[in-house]
């Protein structure tokens, strides 16, 4: 598979009419960055301006490679910069068969560059059984793996995505979300993935860059910014944390798989992983409570000393707090989110540095 050392510089301006955009990226170079925000806030027009589609003011920079430097006149063309680009629409040859479509793909790699073969992108993506068909014949969901399949194809050193899901119904987006997860595991390519979806962000991403009206707001590792209470990831309804597990065991008898977060048991619905596996779970703030003492008649499963580390109120009624969990290994524990009353904040007097328990009802694996 590929491999990359090649890190994205990036310092645009962009003045159009009723917008502005000036960003400062720094990407890291392996693994998937999701460039995260509201529709209309600049995602595409920063994907669109590394690609050289559109023409921001600035520099661009692949590891020592400048694509752009309009301080010293230097501007490379989209096509002499190594990166493959997925469209929102898959944009596939109509009068061309799936294997003409990646074979033009292939047709682009530029002399000497690193890639993927034909057969291992297809493999990767799924899509032997498509080879022979023309792109009216294929799904939604079948169309957008073609695409990525000929990205892949042209041998870039970052894979650059379009919100690819958006024009899907939640059965193709469902299809196509396990291969682009393998394709972030194995490929070794790194990836700018743009997207408006937090449940996309929370399966795919490793780094996340948050935008607002056409600017960087924070950026990090995707645990960070999904526990950040100065964010507005923790401010959605459906706020929550994602967290690295490791398959345990499974028990069939109450159809539960058990995993171990920070040298804790947590139970997920019985999965088909397999022991030592490492997969993500998905913890929601409305799904975790405190207490001062542990509860030992209680229906919830996972009760885990923690300490709050931030208080925020959140609404008129709510309060949201931080949680780090004690961890039982050596590393620092994990961080959660509780969303709970602020009848409750006053009655258990919960405030910065006080022991609890966290009450966790639900952990569902990221899938």
């Amino acid at each position: 598979m590929l491999a990359s050392d090649l890190g994205i510089q990036a310092d645009l301006r962009l003045q159009l009419s009723g917008f502005a955009l000036d960003v400062s990226l720094r990407l890291p170079a392996s693994g998937v960055t999701v460039l995260w925000g509201p529709s209309g806030c600049g995602k595409t027009t920063v994907l669109r301006a590394l690609a050289g589609l559109t023409r921001a003011q600035g520099r661009v920079a692949l590891g020592d490679q400048v694509w752009q430097d309009d301080a010293v006149g230097r501007w490379l063309p989209t096509h002499q910069r190594a990166l493959g680009y997925v469209f929102q629409d898959a944009h596939l040859f109509a009068h061309l068969d799936v294997r003409a479509n990646l074979l033009y793909g292939h047709s682009r790699r530029a002399t000497g560059a690193a890639g993927v073969g034909l057969d291992e992108a297809v493999d990767l993506m799924g899509i032997e059984h498509l080879l022979a068909r023309r792109p009216e014949r294929l799904s939604g969901g079948e169309r957008q793996r073609v695409a990525i399949a000929r990205a892949l194809l042209s041998g870039p050193q970052w894979l650059l995505m379009d919100e690819p899901l958006s024009a899907l119904d939640a059965a193709r987006k469902a299809e196509i979300l396990p291969y682009l997860e393998r394709l972030g595991r194995q490929s070794g390519l790194p990836i700018l993935y743009v997207t408006h979806a937090l449940d996309e962000a929370a399966r795919l991403a490793d780094h996340m860059v948050l935008m607002q009206s056409g600017q960087v707001t924070a950026a990090g590792p995707l645990t960070e910014m999904l526990s950040r209470l100065d964010l507005p990831t923790t401010h959605l309804d459906y706020a929550a944390v994602v967290l690295d597990a490791s398959v345990v065991a499974h028990a069939p008898a109450h159809g539960q798989t058990q995993l171990c977060v920070a040298g804790w048991p947590m139970w997920v619905a019985q999965s088909n992983c397999t022991p030592g596996q490492v997969v993500r779970v998905r913890v929601a703030a409305r799904d975790v409570s405190v207490a001062l003492t542990p509860a030992s008649d209680s229906s919830i499963l996972h009760i885990l000393p923690a300490t709050i580390e931030a208080v925020r109120d959140d609404g008129v009624d709510a309060v949201m707090l931080q949680l780090r969990l004690q961890s039982n290994v050596m590393a620092p524990g994990p961080l959660l989110l509780a969303r709970v009353t602020r009848r409750s904040r006053d009655k258990l007097a919960l405030q910065t540095g006080l022991p609890v328990f966290a009450q966790v009802k639900g952990v569902a694996l990221v899938a």
